[in-house]
């Protein structure tokens, strides 16, 4: 007989409500034959476990060890307590009240399990919409409030039958105290909306799968927000979705059903796969396969598609057997933010959709989807949203509670808490105004599921940016300024858990510099106690400022008079500006008039691209430079000369001779896919050069990469192996994004790091 009884609380924190927790710790229990109880509270889960030492022993071991898939354990604390001779092992009511510290799980795609049932005609969930259990389905987009309990969810409304309660009572179902259970007795209802709100008859996936079939634009409602679907294969109905939208060449997003599907029309190599089929199911960029049925207006002038696989029950049963692919993009219009709300979803994209596929389960978080590719053999986060978020960040350290605001494009927030960094979802750009208003809600919400009160606001630098403007009216908290370069720094650097002094090259678009300039192609020394500019692109004037991002003709204008001065050489590009404007924004770059002095990688890809007459204007942001890049000739291993001096200490990288260059290749008939490869690897050699000389000045072998230029695929996989056989040691992102969508995780750090002193 077992006389060695010992008792022991146990305080787990991470994502460890929603995710079929309690349930398993009640399994276990049972099974070692262990008695006390588990519930969630405010922190996280807190057992209380009483039996003999060795039956204990065993119990807390499969505790660490075998938690649920979509768990994650960040602190395990043991606290020993008397033994009180209690028999039994029970589930309590959560406990409310104290500080909130639980880390609530992502959205989760549907699991095998449901979706077995989802398509079993003997099951009572068959072809039910909304089945899910503890192991998949919504979690972040549902809650409203900690601890994770359905009647702080969105299913609150929603009262379990009979039947559904009896699977949520037992401990042996998978759908044990799962919140959001439910079926088409007591659960969620599915409806087809015409585009008037009137609701149409008959069966509404069916009457939707018939719509998208002939061509009409469906509004669907999802985890995080609308999409606005329509048949992939047919090319006029997605000419309709961009006019209708206003968007006109960006790429739309596919939806399929399964892998199999999407090899039908893309290459995937087994690590594309791997990221596409994961549980946070992000949309995966992959080359477009030759003689594909997908319409060309889905990616015009790209090699790639963005393609995800249907991640909720109702994604399944449109696209099973009636779609190789679906256009699923987000539900709104150029620069809004996705619809998430059935009110504003019906008012925003009546002028869009034809019907709305709509349930009465509420949106409360939105959110939009991921974005991801494999580059360089790692998975590479473009946009981190839906399946990621808010899964926190391992930081090198403990720091105050910050909240960062990020930049102004592609806004994110980030709040840490201890040694945790906690990313928003992708709101978008802050020019919006409802976008503004997305991004002041979704600070309220993250503050409040995680009980974070700010000690300190971290912002850009720049003065005029939405973001900033919000870190200076909030009021109790110290602000503190953050260079944006700076901060891409230390975002790559906080995410690799490095902390030493580094390298860094971050190329981006635009970022106020200290000198008041634009910055852009930067050489920077630091970590998040600081930084020095080590090497910087030469200035180049934008003439129009904001208008030269929106007409790269301007940066190849600006990049020709400072190669050439007037006696501008004679190219089809500079043929093709009228010569009346020509001169106007000849003499803006010489008279300094709306012509800022940038330092910008971004830029020099415009105009490049423009140069070779791939792209004069735009419609979306990154267009030139991403055309650039898919231009390029895989198979080109040359380079050209550039200049690269030493003014003072510092490295200037002067693009004129690397110019006439690329002039003389073009007036000799190469093709502008040549240009482009070589021009990508002058890029790469540039940087490897200016990293091996300030290694022999200062002694560091660590070089980072940020910003947003790394998210093209053939300069860094050109960059990284040079790199490397140079002997250094290099720091890239997977798990945040290269571009400002990452910066607010830089913010952060640097900011915790001056309170600290």
């Amino acid at each position: 007989m077992d006389t060695d009884i010992q008792r022991q609380r146990v305080l787990i924190e991470g994502i460890v409500q929603g995710v079929g927790f309690r349930p398993f710790v009640y399994q276990i229990a049972r099974k070692w034959r262990i008695s006390g109880w588990v519930r969630n509270d405010s922190r996280g889960v807190t057992v209380e476990a009483e039996g003999p030492l060795p039956r204990l022993a065993g119990f807390l071991w499969a505790l660490r060890s075998d938690i649920p898939p979509l768990a994650s354990v960040s602190r395990f604390e043991l606290t020993p307590l008397p033994a009180t001779g209690a028999e039994g092992f029970v589930i309590l009511t959560s406990e409310a009240g104290i500080e909130p510290a639980a880390q609530i799980a992502p959205d989760s795609t549907v699991c095998g399990d449901c979706l077995g049932e989802l398509f079993d005609p003997k099951d009572r969930r068959y072809r039910y919409p909304f089945v899910n259990c503890t192991n998949c389905g919504p979690r972040y987009t549902i809650v409203t409030g900690v601890p994770y309990d359905r009647p702080l969810t969105t299913m609150a409304p929603f009262t379990m039958c009979q039947a559904c309660s009896l699977e949520y009572a037992d401990p042996a179902s998978r759908r044990f105290h799962a919140q959001p259970n439910a079926c088409p007795v007591c659960g969620p209802r599915l409806r087809l909306l015409d585009r008037h709100g009137q609701e149409l008859p008959d069966d509404p996936l069916a009457t939707a799968v018939a719509w998208l079939q002939a061509g009409r634009i469906v509004a669907i409602k999802g985890l995080g927000g609308y999409h606005l679907a329509v048949d992939a294969g047919n090319g006029a109905a997605v000419a309709e979705l961009r006019r209708r939208k206003e968007r006109d060449e960006k790429p739309f997003a596919l939806m399929s059903a399964g892998s199999a599907e999407v090899l039908r029309y893309a290459i995937a190599e087994e690590a594309e796969l791997r990221l596409l089929g994961g549980p946070e199911r992000p949309i995966v960029l992959l080359r477009q396969k030759q003689g594909h049925a997908i319409a060309s207006e889905v990616a015009p002038n790209n090699r790639y598609f963005g393609v995800m696989l249907a991640y909720t029950p109702l994604h399944h049963l449109l696209l099973q057997d009636h779609f190789p692919a679906l256009v699923m993009t987000s539900g709104n219009r150029s620069d809004e933010p996705i619809a998430f709300e059935d009110a504003e979803a019906e008012g925003r994209l009546a002028g869009i959709a034809d019907a709305f596929l709509v349930h009465d389960r509420a949106i409360h978080t939105r959110t939009d989807d991921s974005i991801a590719r494999i580059m360089a053999g790692q998975a590479l986060l473009l946009r981190r949203s839906r399946g990621y978020v808010p899964r926190g960040i391992f930081l090198p350290k403990v720091q105050p509670e910050v909240l960062a605001v990020g930049a102004e494009l592609k806004s994110t927030v980030c709040l840490t808490r201890e040694d945790r960094a906690f990313f928003s979802q992708h709101i978008g750009d802050l020019q919006n105004a409802e976008v503004y208003e997305s991004f002041t809600r979704t600070i309220d919400h993250l503050e409040g599921i995680f009980g974070v009160r700010p000690e300190i606001v971290a912002h850009d630098l720049h003065p005029d940016y939405w973001s900033t403007r919000y870190a200076l009216e909030r009021t109790g908290v110290q602000r503190v300024a953050v260079q944006h370069h700076h901060a891409h720094l230390v975002s790559c650097l906080a995410e690799n858990g490095v902390e030493e002094e580094t390298l860094g090259v971050i190329f981006d678009g635009t970022g106020y510099g200290d000198d008041g300039t634009i910055w852009g192609g930067e050489f920077l020394i630091g970590n998040a106690a600081g930084y020095r500019r080590a090497g910087h692109f030469a200035y180049l004037p934008l003439p129009g400022g904001d208008a030269a991002i929106r007409e790269p003709r301007r940066m190849a204008l600006s990049l020709l008079h400072q190669a050439y001065g007037r006696d501008l050489p004679d190219l089809p590009m500079v043929r093709s500006i009228p010569d009346r404007e020509r001169q106007v924004f000849l003499q803006m770059i010489e008279k300094g008039v709306n012509s800022p002095l940038a330092s910008s990688c971004g830029r020099l890809f415009d105009g490049i691209a423009a140069l070779v007459g791939l792209r004069e204007r735009v419609s979306y942001e990154g267009q030139a430079a991403l055309e650039l890049e898919m231009a390029a000739e895989p198979l080109e291993p040359g380079g050209y000369p550039y200049d690269l001096r030493d003014e003072k200490g510092m490295l200037v990288f002067d693009p004129a001779v690397m110019t006439r260059a690329i002039v003389g290749d073009l007036q000799s008939g190469v093709p502008a896919g040549v240009v482009s490869a070589r021009f990508h690897t002058t890029m790469a050699w540039l940087i490897t050069e200016v990293c091996a000389v300030l290694r022999n000045a200062h002694g560091i072998s660590g070089v980072a990469l940020s910003g947003g230029v790394f998210q093209n695929r053939l300069l860094t996989e050109t960059v990284i192996p040079l790199l490397e056989r140079g002997g250094f040691s290099v720091y890239r992102h997977c798990r945040v994004p290269p571009n400002d969508g990452g910066l607010a995780l830089g913010q952060a750090v640097i900011a915790g790091r001056r309170r600290d002193g």
